[in-house]
């Protein structure tokens, strides 16, 4: 709310209008209108669509916007659970499109400002789930839903830092995940632990994680088993087992080739591709001491990515300026470096200020 506050305010001091111009203009009370500005009150999409309307500039992204509309508007799931209706496909289905969009706001939308939003459609589902009649085909969607949330709320909240919160959703997204037999799903939620884990906690741990998620994922499609390899490709890195490590590699472009059109793949996985699979490969080679083979695999990658995904391109370039401080080309590190604090500002994460605060102290000892 501070956030999106303080642009309304900046737009309207930038514009030259007062606080009580801007509250006669829209139509709403100075009173209000100030408390929105000092971030004690959320804004309606509509107060921000009066400031655009008024100052004639846009405020905030679009995916901004949509992810604070999510935060302030009712769910048709709290309507249906006050009602005590019986639940049925069209709700199920708003569900499940919630999730997607939810989701794919996550490419756009930096974490402090969508996380909020997740807990929020979380919470509304598993208060669907304890609290409505439904027929079993319908409830398994529902748990299945929730659980794809909690994997969303999970990964959003340990881009914001917040591991604990991380692990307590993901744990949760695995009850309900396994209530709808869907062990794949599971697999993926204990997978994107074992990778918090393999960053901020124990590898060890995060390698065994990792292990039995795979294992216990029965019936994975193809590009879902990359995904969960990959997962055991970074922690095998982060113990340092070069053989292992090389060898998982190996396992996830064969799984990924296996993939076809025939063969549908859950959603959740839409973002999986060859350049996400070789930025892995790259980190790997730079945690095994090979930074001359991550390079040309980070850069071309990297190539591919469209700006608007600022987080990835921040963390990724990171990744590259740690690749050329390894290999003694430090000019290309400070600028590499340079140019992920740019693409950082456009959309914070607390993974990424860490991952620029380890290159930067790793050029300066390298530099000296």
């Amino acid at each position: 709310m501070s956030e999106l506050g303080d642009a309304l305010k900046s737009a309207r001091s930038a514009a030259g209008w007062s606080l009580a111009r801007m509250a006669q203009a829209a139509h709403y009370s100075r009173s209000y209108l100030s408390l929105i500005e000092n971030g004690k009150r959320s804004p309606a999409p509509d107060v921000i669509a009066a400031y655009e309307q008024y100052l004639g500039v846009p405020i905030g992204s679009d995916a901004v916007r949509r992810a604070h509309e999510w935060l302030v508007a009712q769910s048709p799931m709290v309507e249906q659970t006050r009602s005590g209706r019986r639940v049925g496909t069209t709700l199920s289905d708003a569900l499940d499109a919630r999730v997607v969009e939810l989701r794919h706001l996550d490419d756009v939308v930096g974490s402090q400002d969508l996380l909020p939003a997740v807990r929020k459609e979380l919470a509304e589902a598993e208060a669907l789930v304890r609290n409505s009649s439904y027929p079993d085909i319908i409830g398994s969607r529902l748990l299945t839903a929730t659980g794809e949330l909690a994997q969303l709320a999970g990964w959003v909240a340990s881009d914001a830092g917040l591991h604990a919160e991380a692990q307590r959703v993901y744990l949760s997204g695995v009850s309900a995940a396994e209530a709808a037999n869907d062990f794949v799903l599971g697999g993926q939620l204990f997978s994107s632990l074992s990778y918090q884990m393999a960053n901020v906690g124990n590898a060890e741990d995060a390698l065994l994680l990792a292990r039995t998620a795979t294992h216990g994922a029965r019936d994975a499609t193809p590009v879902v088993r990359a995904l969960l390899l990959e997962r055991v490709a970074w922690a095998s890195a982060r113990v340092g087992d070069r053989e292992a490590t090389r060898r998982t590699l190996d396992e996830v472009d064969d799984a990924y080739e296996r993939r076809t059109d025939g063969l549908p793949e859950p959603e959740w996985v839409y973002w999986l591709n060859r350049a996400e699979i070789d930025v892995m490969a790259g980190r790997c080679m730079i945690e095994l001491g090979a930074p001359d083979k991550a390079e040309p695999l980070l850069s071309a990658a990297i190539a591919t990515y469209p700006v608007e995904q600022a987080r990835e391109v921040a963390l990724y370039l990171t990744w590259l300026a740690e690749a050329y401080a390894r290999s003694g080309q430090m000019d290309a590190a400070g600028a590499t470096l340079s140019d992920a604090r740019g693409f950082a500002a456009a959309m914070p994460s607390a993974r990424t200020s860490l991952r620029l605060s380890t290159v930067a102290t790793l050029i300066g000892d390298y530099s000296e």
